[in-house]
Protein backbone atom coordinates (compact mmCIF):
# COMPACT_ATOMS: atom_id res chain seq x y z
CA UNK A 1 0.00 0.00 0.00
CA UNK A 2 2.85 2.90 1.21
CA UNK A 3 4.44 1.49 -2.37
CA UNK A 4 1.25 2.22 -4.31
CA UNK A 5 0.63 5.47 -2.79
CA UNK A 6 4.20 6.74 -3.01
CA UNK A 7 4.12 5.34 -6.58
CA UNK A 8 0.77 7.40 -7.19
CA UNK A 9 3.01 10.81 -5.44
CA UNK A 10 6.02 10.45 -7.23
CA UNK A 11 6.18 8.03 -10.34
CA UNK A 12 9.52 6.13 -10.94
CA UNK A 13 10.68 6.21 -6.82
CA UNK A 14 8.73 2.46 -6.27
CA UNK A 15 11.61 0.63 -7.91
CA UNK A 16 14.16 2.96 -5.42
CA UNK A 17 12.03 2.60 -2.30
CA UNK A 18 14.23 -0.03 -0.14
CA UNK A 19 17.23 2.08 -0.78
CA UNK A 20 15.02 5.16 0.37
CA UNK A 21 13.35 4.40 3.31
CA UNK A 22 15.10 1.30 6.16
CA UNK A 23 13.34 -0.54 6.72
CA UNK A 24 11.84 -0.47 10.36
CA UNK A 25 12.57 -3.90 11.83
CA UNK A 26 10.98 -2.40 15.08
CA UNK A 27 7.50 -1.88 13.09
CA UNK A 28 6.60 1.51 15.59
CA UNK A 29 7.66 0.03 18.46
CA UNK A 30 8.52 2.81 21.15
CA UNK A 31 10.84 2.01 24.32
CA UNK A 32 7.88 0.85 26.74
CA UNK A 33 6.83 -2.04 24.22
CA UNK A 34 10.55 -3.58 25.35
CA UNK A 35 8.82 -4.10 29.13
CA UNK A 36 12.31 -2.99 30.78
CA UNK A 37 12.52 -3.56 34.60
CA UNK A 38 12.55 -0.96 36.69
CA UNK A 39 15.53 1.21 36.96
CA UNK A 40 18.17 0.26 39.38
CA UNK A 41 20.38 3.04 41.09
CA UNK A 42 22.85 4.13 43.18
CA UNK A 43 23.25 7.14 45.33
CA UNK A 44 26.93 8.78 44.85
CA UNK A 45 27.68 7.62 48.53
CA UNK A 46 27.18 3.96 47.96
CA UNK A 47 30.02 1.87 48.98
CA UNK A 48 32.05 -0.07 45.94
CA UNK A 49 31.58 -3.35 47.68
CA UNK A 50 27.46 -2.36 48.55
CA UNK A 51 27.44 -1.66 44.60
CA UNK A 52 28.85 -4.57 43.24
CA UNK A 53 26.70 -7.11 45.34
CA UNK A 54 23.81 -5.21 44.50
CA UNK A 55 24.89 -5.32 40.88
CA UNK A 56 25.47 -8.84 40.52
CA UNK A 57 22.04 -9.76 42.46
CA UNK A 58 20.28 -8.40 39.39
CA UNK A 59 22.48 -9.31 37.09
CA UNK A 60 23.66 -5.73 35.66
CA UNK A 61 27.05 -4.01 34.19
CA UNK A 62 26.51 -0.66 34.45
CA UNK A 63 24.33 1.28 36.96
CA UNK A 64 23.42 4.92 37.04
CA UNK A 65 24.91 7.15 40.04
CA UNK A 66 22.64 9.41 41.18
CA UNK A 67 23.00 12.94 43.12
CA UNK A 68 20.78 13.70 46.51
CA UNK A 69 18.25 15.18 44.28
CA UNK A 70 18.20 12.06 42.25
CA UNK A 71 19.40 13.59 39.07
CA UNK A 72 21.86 11.25 37.29
CA UNK A 73 26.12 12.11 37.72
CA UNK A 74 27.12 8.86 35.61
CA UNK A 75 27.50 4.86 35.76
CA UNK A 76 29.21 2.36 37.28
CA UNK A 77 31.36 -0.13 35.17
CA UNK A 78 30.44 -2.65 37.34
CA UNK A 79 33.22 -5.14 36.14
CA UNK A 80 35.95 -2.02 35.59
CA UNK A 81 35.03 -1.90 39.38
CA UNK A 82 35.80 -5.26 40.08
CA UNK A 83 38.72 -5.18 38.82
CA UNK A 84 40.04 -2.47 40.40
CA UNK A 85 38.49 -3.93 43.86
CA UNK A 86 40.76 -6.76 43.13
CA UNK A 87 43.76 -5.26 42.33
CA UNK A 88 44.06 -3.01 45.34
CA UNK A 89 43.59 -0.15 43.78
CA UNK A 90 40.07 0.66 45.07
CA UNK A 91 39.01 0.07 48.50
CA UNK A 92 35.61 -1.50 49.81
CA UNK A 93 34.70 1.11 51.26
CA UNK A 94 35.28 3.73 48.97
CA UNK A 95 32.53 5.87 47.75
CA UNK A 96 31.12 4.76 43.76
CA UNK A 97 31.27 8.47 43.30
CA UNK A 98 35.06 8.32 42.96
CA UNK A 99 35.21 5.45 40.60
CA UNK A 100 31.98 6.68 38.31
CA UNK A 101 32.49 7.69 34.79
CA UNK A 102 30.45 11.08 34.28
CA UNK A 103 27.93 12.10 32.31
CA UNK A 104 29.01 14.95 29.83
CA UNK A 105 27.03 17.78 30.20
CA UNK A 106 28.67 20.00 27.24
CA UNK A 107 26.52 22.69 25.16
CA UNK A 108 28.16 20.55 22.29
CA UNK A 109 26.96 17.38 23.20
CA UNK A 110 23.17 18.12 23.91
CA UNK A 111 21.07 15.16 26.52
CA UNK A 112 19.53 13.03 24.33
CA UNK A 113 16.07 12.41 25.85
CA UNK A 114 14.84 8.69 26.33
CA UNK A 115 11.32 8.43 27.25
CA UNK A 116 8.74 5.62 27.40
CA UNK A 117 7.57 6.72 24.09
CA UNK A 118 10.93 7.45 22.24
CA UNK A 119 10.76 4.95 19.05
CA UNK A 120 12.79 1.95 19.34
CA UNK A 121 14.42 3.03 16.21
CA UNK A 122 15.36 5.95 17.40
CA UNK A 123 16.75 4.45 20.83
CA UNK A 124 18.82 1.93 18.10
CA UNK A 125 20.80 5.13 17.04
CA UNK A 126 21.33 6.29 20.05
CA UNK A 127 22.76 3.12 20.78
CA UNK A 128 25.08 3.35 18.54
CA UNK A 129 27.45 5.43 20.12
CA UNK A 130 26.51 4.84 23.84
CA UNK A 131 26.48 1.69 26.07
CA UNK A 132 23.23 2.10 27.38
CA UNK A 133 20.25 4.68 27.81
CA UNK A 134 18.97 5.96 30.81
CA UNK A 135 15.06 6.00 30.39
CA UNK A 136 13.58 9.11 31.68
CA UNK A 137 10.06 10.81 32.70
CA UNK A 138 9.63 13.86 30.02
CA UNK A 139 10.89 16.36 32.67
CA UNK A 140 14.10 14.11 33.68
CA UNK A 141 13.79 13.86 36.89
CA UNK A 142 13.64 10.53 37.68
CA UNK A 143 15.25 7.46 35.96
CA UNK A 144 12.86 4.77 34.80
CA UNK A 145 14.80 2.30 33.57
CA UNK A 146 18.00 1.44 31.56
CA UNK A 147 18.16 0.28 28.51
CA UNK A 148 20.61 -1.79 26.17
CA UNK A 149 21.36 -3.02 22.62
CA UNK A 150 20.76 -6.54 24.17
CA UNK A 151 16.90 -4.90 24.80
CA UNK A 152 16.47 -4.42 21.69
CA UNK A 153 17.81 -7.50 20.43
CA UNK A 154 15.80 -9.35 22.75
CA UNK A 155 12.77 -7.51 21.69
CA UNK A 156 13.10 -8.09 17.79
CA UNK A 157 13.74 -11.91 18.44
CA UNK A 158 10.72 -12.05 20.87
CA UNK A 159 8.72 -10.99 17.94
CA UNK A 160 10.32 -12.99 15.41
CA UNK A 161 11.17 -9.85 13.48
CA UNK A 162 14.06 -9.99 10.87
CA UNK A 163 15.90 -6.79 10.29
Amino acid sequence: MATALLTSITPGLAPRLPSLLPMDKYRGAVVEDLQLPPAFSLPSHESISRAIQLAYDRDFSHIPVLNIDRRPLGYVDVAALKDKWEAGIAQPNDSVVKYMTKFNRKASEPYTLITPDTPLADLAEFLRDNLFALVTDYDRKFVLAVATSQDLDNFVSRRGISG
